[in-house]
């Protein structure tokens, strides 16, 4: 029914959106579950590499942000300002592609009356649009892949802030992993852990003088860094709970901190749905994976915050309110005219850009030719089930391929092409 309903050219798009939104949705999932389990067992040596990564030049990033303003949920604001600044020009360039897209409509319309009896060609005629248009489908996915690298990124600072903000060499954090431990008198892990440095923290706050003994001044730096890493006075290294065993001011923040980060992450959302059901009423129709999406990125948002750090959900709740503050001020910029006028510089440049380099193709266009490819040969496949086709069969299968050939050439150099005169 819904198929019928929502004219396919424009299904394709929404179903290659959703399907690539959902397997996003759940890598991203699969990556917080790995990260709340390894952070308290020792496989954490194992994602280590990759916190490396991604963490290291995030952390002097934060780190030079902390030095300038002394406060780390401030140096939280200002590294999620920085990130969306950086970030800007992929964020334009997805917006811009959006709109774009919207003004293929018609076209796509008449794509589909057209060819409604042929699918195989229908791809193709939207390949060869796209690629008229200079318009990749998929360009709307970059900025969720690039929020999956950053979320690496902002776990490890938040989890090691003395190594990232204080700079204190391994073997001193080591011993002070120790003292943490024997003072703790319960397993907390190795040093390999991800909250060691978490931990570190919360035990030299209960017994400073246990640290006195160790060099580069340790005790002084991570108790003064201590009173700093905080918001409203709530640790911001410190997890949320539902039900804490006291109810003091801290606590009350904490718990506030996961429910935020989901409303902002609902606000985002809805706002992105209504903007695009207004923009584009076909969409409307299928939107139930959307209105999922919608409702279940603010409840995992809520159930990641009270299994991690409060400052990583302090951090959601700034990325997506700046996000929002994003998507809305390049809506507002893409009009109907100005979003016209881009495009047909656009195609200009794709028209320009394909001439000079005739034998590449974009990633989209690939991936048209190889589904139009498996279709071909599953459709032959259904004739020649039982063995090979026959010489008559492959005679006319040389050549329909030989008038395509014709046909894309005459269409190339303007020509008149006529079928009947080519056949045998």
């Amino acid at each position: 029914m819904c198929r019928k309903n929502l004219p396919s050219a424009l299904k394709n798009m929404t179903a290659i959106h959703a399907t690539v939104a959902v397997i996003l949705i759940l890598i991203i999932i699969i990556i917080i579950i790995i990260i709340v389990k390894t952070s308290r067992t020792e496989r954490y040596y194992k994602l280590n590499s990759l916190y490396d990564i991604i963490g290291i030049p995030f952390g002097y990033l934060m780190y030079l942000i902390y030095s300038l303003c002394n406060n780390y949920a401030l140096a939280i604001i200002i590294f999620t300002v920085v990130t969306k600044l950086l970030l800007f020009p992929v964020n334009y360039n997805t917006q811009k592609n959006s709109a774009r897209m919207q003004l293929l409509s018609p076209k796509m319309e008449k794509l589909r009356k057209s060819y409604a009896s042929n699918p195989e060609r229908l791809q193709q005629e939207q390949q060869k649009l796209y690629q008229q248009e200079g318009i990749n489908p998929m360009a709307s996915c970059m900025p969720a892949l690039v929020q999956m690298l950053l979320l690496f990124g902002v776990i490890d600072v938040v989890y090691k802030p003395i190594t990232h903000i204080l700079h204190i060499s391994k073997n001193i954090r080591r011993a002070a992993f120790d003292i943490a431990g024997e003072l703790a008198g319960s397993n907390v892990g190795s040093f390999s852990n991800l909250r060691s440095e978490l931990t570190i923290m919360e035990q030299l706050d209960k017994n400073k003088e246990s640290f006195s003994g160790l060099a580069e001044n340790f005790m002084s730096k991570v108790s003064e860094f201590s009173s700093h890493y905080t918001v409203f006075g709530a640790n911001l290294g410190k997890i949320p709970e539902l039900h804490p065993e006291t109810w003091n001011a801290e606590s009350v923040i904490l718990f506030c901190i996961p429910f935020l980060a989901g409303l902002a992450q609902l606000v985002q959302s809805i706002y992105s749905q209504v903007h695009q059901k207004k923009v584009n009423p076909e969409m409307a129709s299928g939107g139930g994976c959307m209105t999922l999406m919608m409702y279940l990125m603010p409840v995992m948002s809520v159930v990641w915050a009270f299994a991690l750090p409060a400052g990583i959900g302090f951090y959601w709740i700034w990325s997506s309110l700046f996000s929002f503050a994003i998507n809305l001020g390049l809506n507002i910029y893409f009009t109907p005219e100005r979003t016209k006028a881009i495009n047909e510089k656009e195609k200009e440049k794709a028209r320009v850009y394909a001439e000079k380099h005739p034998e590449k193709k974009t990633f989209m266009q690939r991936v048209l030719e190889q589904q139009a490819e498996l279709e071909r040969q599953q459709n032959g496949g259904s004739s020649s089930g039982k063995g090979k086709a026959s010489r008559s069969e492959m005679n006319k299968q040389n050549r329909d391929k030989l008038k395509e050939a014709r046909r894309r050439m005459a269409e190339k150099y303007g020509e008149e092409y006529d079928e009947n005169e080519n056949d045998d």
